[in-house]
């Protein structure tokens, strides 16, 4: 059996409306009965006690002993008994008698005789039950309640019974007056009664459930059917050109749903159109950014040793973007047959824009030294260059030095860039710190100065840009100059074809699965001297 059967709002509402049906029937019918019940009692009890006060007034209480103990007959004796018959013989009384109450049974005084059975003066009788006995006691005292009493009796039938107490001159309860009304079929009646008033009601009640079912159905269940249908259809839809297809005019919020359903179709569709064509665009970019990615790989050098024939010092250098392309750069190349010219760079930026400012930067500064400029006098032209129609306001920081590979001598120029790693041979690592000069693209006519510098065989110099020191873990911790300084010497005797990956891994240790922002980007120059 399935659990997660759902039930449709068309059975939902009709079993909902038939149990309000069937509480409006039975609540009604019975407050209906009810009131019909104690209206019938009412008006039994107006004509009995209205016929036990008659006679209880018109009767001389005084006489009443004097009947019952003497047992003899007068004329006024015959005038009251004159006055019951009359008046039960008009009316619809069934007894109608007075008599005096006592412990174990009644004596009758008067009981008219229109009625078989009527019983005469000082005739005993038991009481008809234990209900009529505790009822004739209870009127038998000054100003009691007027409470009338209905019972069956397989002798009388259905009877209401009334009894009004009969006072002496001293006002003192002599005798009670009996009325018994014959109430023949009073529970077939309030039976019928019932019947009737159900069934008007139950017809009733279904007129006005059905007219209220129909309009529920036809403003509710069927715009929510046709709505809930339009929905399912909605998505098999979007890959043909038919529209969702809603004609709701409830007039209500059911309408402003389906003007909803309909906007939303339509926006859905807008929305897939858009995202297709962002996808393709998308696609297409990621296309063109590999392109420029391996152009980009195609402008650095990449075959390490580069320089077989050259047994004066051993070069490695890597650069790994942090986005397709980087704004990083290295280049390495001989300037003459004995000098080399290496060179560090860091383009403001990311992307692409840093990627083409990365190409143009490493363009000049290359044709500038080959040309035979100094470091000095390099930077100094390519500034001048760059800040040409630099409406982007991109700069670039520069490591920029010559080495004679036969004397270790070298003259080195900083704009703006990272201090260089040396290890003296035998040594350790260490930065080497001085004043810097401004970027390059920043400032209009800028001198930038140089310095000169000697290598001896088995020193190393280590270049780098800020993705270096500036990998960032997940708690927001720099790896730092003292991490990469510390990783050099733990890495530094394995050679410089291994000091560089080793370098890389320990960054990636630290930084773990937190995402990497900038280009990572290091060269190591190892010299080994003319011999």
């Amino acid at each position: 059996m399935n659990k997660n059967k759902k039930t449709s709002l068309n059975k939902k509402i009709i079993k909902s409306i038939a149990a309000f049906a069937a509480v409006l029937v039975i609540a009604t019918g019975a407050l209906v009965c009810i009131q019909y019940y104690y209206s019938q009692v009412r008006n039994y009890s107006n004509q009995a006690f209205g016929f036990a006060r008659t006679a209880a007034t018109f009767i001389d209480g005084d006489r009443v002993i004097e009947y019952v103990e003497t047992e003899e007959k007068d004329d006024y004796y015959y005038e009251v008994l004159d006055f019951l018959n009359s008046t039960q013989q008009e009316t619809n009384l069934k007894y109608y008698y007075v008599f005096v109450p006592y412990e174990d049974d009644l004596v009758y005084v008067w009981d008219a005789v229109h009625v078989k059975g009527a019983c005469d003066l000082g005739q005993h009788e038991k009481y008809m039950s234990e209900k009529s006995k505790a009822a004739t006691f209870d009127v038998f005292r000054k100003d009691p309640p007027e409470e009338i009493s209905i019972q069956k009796d397989k002798t009388y039938g259905h009877i209401a019974s009334a009894y009004s107490p009969i006072f002496n001159s001293a006002g003192t309860p002599v005798a009670v007056v009996g009325v018994d009304l014959s109430i023949p079929g009073f529970r077939r009646t309030i039976a019928m009664y019932m019947l009737l008033v159900l069934a008007s009601i139950v017809t009733i009640t279904l007129i006005a459930l059905t007219v209220f079912y129909s309009s529920v159905e036809r403003n509710i269940i069927n715009p929510i059917s046709q709505l809930t249908k339009s929905a399912g259809e909605m998505i098999g839809n979007l890959e043909s050109d038919k529209v969702v297809d809603i004609d709701i005019h409830t007039g209500d919020e059911i309408e402003e749903l389906a003007d909803a359903v309909k906007k939303m179709d339509g926006d859905i569709r807008s929305y897939i159109t858009r995202l297709s064509a962002i996808t393709a665009e998308k696609e297409r970019i990621g296309t063109e950014l590999n392109v420029a990615k391996r152009i980009q790989e195609s402008m650095l050098p990449r075959i390490f040793p580069p320089f077989p024939e050259k047994d004066e010092f051993e070069l490695y250098a890597s650069m790994i973007p942090a986005k397709e392309v980087g704004g990083d750069f290295y280049d390495f190349f001989m300037v003459d047959d004995n000098h080399i010219a290496l060179i560090m760079a860091d383009v403001s930026g990311k992307g692409v824009p840093a990627a083409l400012f990365m190409a143009i930067a490493k363009v000049l500064i290359k044709t500038s030294l080959q040309a035979g400029r100094s470091p000095s006098e390099t930077l100094e032209r390519v500034n001048m260059q760059l800040l040409e129609g630099n409406d982007t306001g991109l700069f670039v920081t520069v490591w920029l030095a010559v080495i004679d590979t036969i004397t270790g001598k070298g003259v080195a120029a900083n704009a703006g860039h990272m201090h260089p790693v040396l290890k003296r041979k035998g040594g350790k690592y260490e930065l080497v710190r001085y004043r810097h000069s401004p970027a390059v693209a920043t400032i209009e006519g800028v001198k930038f100065k140089e310095h000169g510098f000697e290598l001896w065989p088995g020193d190393s110099l280590f270049v780098y840009t800020d993705g270096v020191t500036e990998a960032t873990n997940a708690e927001e911790e720099l790896f730092g100059e003292d991490r990469m300084i510390e990783a050099l010497n733990a890495h530094g005797d394995e050679g410089s074809a291994k000091l560089l990956p080793a370098v890389k891994e320990d960054i990636d240790d630290f930084v773990g699965d937190a995402p990497q922002f900038d280009d990572i980007t290091m060269l190591v120059f190892d010299y080994k001297g003319a011999e």
